[in-house]
């Protein structure tokens, strides 16, 4: 028997909704776990894990020769030499003294200090047991006596510093004498100079030429200095003297005939150190030079150069703003035991001062010649014998005259002059 079997036929269903495109931005979410037996858990991590076993001290024994451990004592343990008591460390507050303390078992109260536990090695810092034991510290020095010869370096043998023997020597200023020997300038018995060695009064100090070209360029101006202006650092709102150091402020007559056919040029303004100041109020001749051997000259302790000035003066007995004040014919009211105490017997800051020549020029005016120049000197000693300066102006340092050189201006120091 056959059977025909008729070919089937796909058929399309066109009724059927048509599937829309997934979007790619939307959010996916999570596949669903078909149903089925939950998972059981591993025995390693749902099995309780043995307590670990606390670690040794460092330095106790890991393991002794049949396995075991040996570990550091611990509190309690039998320790030879140690005093400390067996059994579990106590808790809460320890008794220090009284009958409390005998609930302890003992028969000793907390109050007593036990003996001092020996020193276990075990105890100390790595490395503490090799290193070596520190010794007491060494006794004080005792206090040396003074030796006035040895004050002062190379004394012994009646030597001093090779810059201040430089200095003595009139070669140039210590600070001179450093920066040569620092350059290799300065020769002492043929042989380069070291900073600071001591030389004998018979060394022989020579001075290479590249010094004296050095020296040579150096410059020495005399000021006109005026009213207002400080002698050295600005200071109160004053500029400085050197500020009028300038080609524009240079005299006339120097700059159509300089000394020694010099003319101006910037680094002549550098490193210029004022010799005898001047204060804010007082006008005159101002020398600012670039030579230490000038400022040794001028301004050194041993210095015995002559500086004159002009000083115009009140009769103020009771002080410039008290009763009695005499501005006109000073002369005639001024005491003349007064003008002795000025030429010589007054003090300064508990000095004595050095005798000085005091005349009267006009009948306001008097004429002060001194070979030393504290602070403020001539104002401070005319306050101690009533006169008020009302003004001030130096005229001469040395054999250097003030001349007609007009204020505000300077000049540069002839070849032909010195103090």
């Amino acid at each position: 028997m056959t059977t025909d079997k008729k070919p089937s036929t796909l058929k399309l269903n066109p009724g059927a909704a048509k599937k829309t495109p997934a979007d790619p931005f939307a959010p996916r979410r999570a596949p669903v776990r078909p149903p089925g037996p939950a998972r059981a858990k591993s025995v390693s991590a749902s099995a309780p894990k043995p307590p670990r076993e606390p670690s040794p001290g460092f330095g106790a024994k890991r393991a002794g020769p049949e396995g075991e451990r040996n570990e550091r004592p611990r509190y309690g343990a039998d320790r030879p030499g140690s005093d400390r008591p067996t059994g579990p460390r106590p808790t809460g507050d320890r008794p220090r003294s009284g009958p409390a303390a005998g609930a302890r078992g003992d028969d000793r109260g907390w109050s007593e200090r036990p003996a001092p536990r020996r020193a276990d090695p075990r105890d100390q810092p790595y490395g503490a047991a090799d290193r070596p034991q520190r010794g007491p510290s060494p006794a004080p020095r005792p206090p040396q006596p003074h030796r006035p010869d040895l004050a002062r370096v190379g004394n012994v043998r009646g030597e001093i510093r090779l810059n201040k023997r430089m200095a003595d020597l009139g070669l140039c200023s210590r600070r001179e004498a450093d920066e040569w020997i620092a350059r290799g300038w300065v020769l002492v018995n043929g042989e380069p100079a070291v900073m600071g060695m001591p030389v004998a009064p018979d060394a022989k100090v020579e001075v290479l030429p590249q010094a004296r070209h050095q020296q040579a360029g150096q410059v020495t101006i005399l000021l006109h200095k005026p009213m207002g202006y400080v002698s050295g650092q600005p200071e109160d709102g004053h500029e400085a003297a050197a500020t009028l150091i300038g080609a524009p402020s240079q005299w006339r007559g120097d700059a159509r005939h300089p000394a020694d056919n010099r003319r101006f040029a910037p680094e002549h303004t550098r490193g210029l150190a004022p010799c005898g100041r001047l204060d804010i109020d007082s006008v005159g001749l101002l020398v600012l030079t670039q030579d230490g051997r000038i400022a040794r000259q001028l301004i050194g302790e041993s210095s015995g150069i002559e500086k004159e000035y002009l000083v115009r003066v009140h009769w103020a007995p009771n002080g410039p703003q008290g009763a009695d004040v005499v501005t006109q014919n000073v002369q005639a009211v001024f005491p003349a035991d007064k003008l002795a105490l000025l030429r010589h017997g007054l003090s300064l800051d508990d000095q004595p001062l050095k005798p000085a020549q005091v005349d009267w020029m006009n009948p306001e005016q008097l004429r002060f010649i001194l070979k030393e120049g504290k602070k403020r000197q001539i104002r401070r000693m005319c306050e101690q014998v009533g006169l008020h300066v009302v003004g001030l102006k130096r005229i001469r340092i040395g054999n250097v005259v003030l001349g007609n050189l007009p204020v505000g201006q300077w000049r540069y120091l002839g070849a032909g002059e010195s103090f």
